[in-house]
């Protein structure tokens, strides 16, 4: 067997012992706008949290946090010297972005980049907002704009918005509160949870749960990891359908809603207590239900091959 001279691990830990002290560093760097009603905020960073809230009107003020690890300043001077930060303002538009210089072949020790930048702004109500992040979660307040959102790393989690929203992680959960239009929340690794949808929803997941309190619209949400629930208010208006792989599926749908049912499930068994429903097909082990409930209409698919398929009035 071959040994390993003792000088030569003892060298290796002397080269390690620099990057394992390394201590983090904040600097700061903010900047404030005077905007218009009706403005558009664009953010975009690698590595860091994005944090958006609400100003007074006529107001927006961007707050860019670098998080350095360094050995002390002069350090972390140098490493600042790498970072393409810029804040700044387009007729009725705000924008920020961090980007920091391309890692170059080699073994590098600790996670890249050396630099990340958080971004904490203030927009008024009004304001759209469109924010990308590759490695953080993304908060969004009640604005009254459309809303786009992208995560590669950590989970969103937005307000009451105004407008449509399109949010997508692929490493955490998705929270909604409310959508006065349509919604699309997709994630890779977590749950779903939405408060109410005014306009349509789609919303998908491969790794957790699906919880929708209330939407006015179609509904069209697919899990491969957790269960389903979901609130349909109103009338149904267009063919909704919600199916899991992992769990069950339980939905709920006004007294007087007509559509036509068809639920399925290799996992368990169909129950819909409560509703007057023209039979079209059924089976034995009540693994299967289809029929118009009051006099049919858009279509109510239901399926689950993990679980059982409740369907209740509200």
């Amino acid at each position: 067997m071959k040994l390993i001279p003792r000088f030569a691990l003892a060298a290796g830990l002397l080269t390690l012992a620099p990057f394992a002290a390394h201590a983090k560093i904040e600097r700061i760097v903010e900047k404030s706008f005077t905007v218009s009603p009706g403005g558009a905020l664009h953010v975009e960073t690698s590595g860091g949290e994005i944090r958006v809230t609400l100003s007074a009107d006529g107001v927006a003020k961007v707050t860019a946090r670098e998080r350095i690890r360094a050995n002390g300043d002069a350090e972390a001077d140098e490493l600042l010297k790498k970072l393409d930060l810029a804040i700044e303002q387009t007729g009725n538009s705000v924008s920020a972005s961090a980007k920091y210089e391309s890692q170059s072949i080699g073994l590098h020790f600790g996670s890249w980049p050396p630099v990340q930048v958080d971004f904490i702004v203030s927009v008024p109500a009004s304001f759209s907002a469109d924010v990308h992040t590759s490695g953080g979660g993304i908060t969004i307040g009640d604005l009254v704009g459309k809303v786009n959102a992208r995560t590669s790393g950590g989970g969103i989690s937005l307000g009451k918005l105004g407008g449509e929203v399109d949010a997508r992680t692929s490493g955490g959960s998705v929270t909604l509160e409310e959508a006065r239009g349509a919604a699309t929340l997709h994630s890779s690794g977590g749950s779903i949870t939405v408060g109410r949808v005014l306009g349509s929803a789609e919303i998908s997941t491969s790794g957790g749960s699906i919880k929708i309190d209330s939407v006015q619209g179609a509904v069209h949400a697919n899990t491969s990891g957790g269960s389903v629930r979901a609130g349909i208010s109103g009338p149904l208006k267009e063919d909704c359908v919600l199916s899991t792989s992992g769990g069950s599926v339980k939905v709920s749908v006004d007294k007087s809603a007509a559509f036509h049912l068809d639920a399925s499930t290799s996992g368990g068994s169909v129950d819909a207590e409560g509703l007057t429903i023209t039979l079209e097909k059924s089976s034995r082990n009540r693994s299967q239900l289809a029929g118009d409930v009051n006099g049919g209409g858009p279509l109510l698919k239901l399926r689950s091959s993990g679980g059982g398929i409740s369907v209740r009035t509200n």
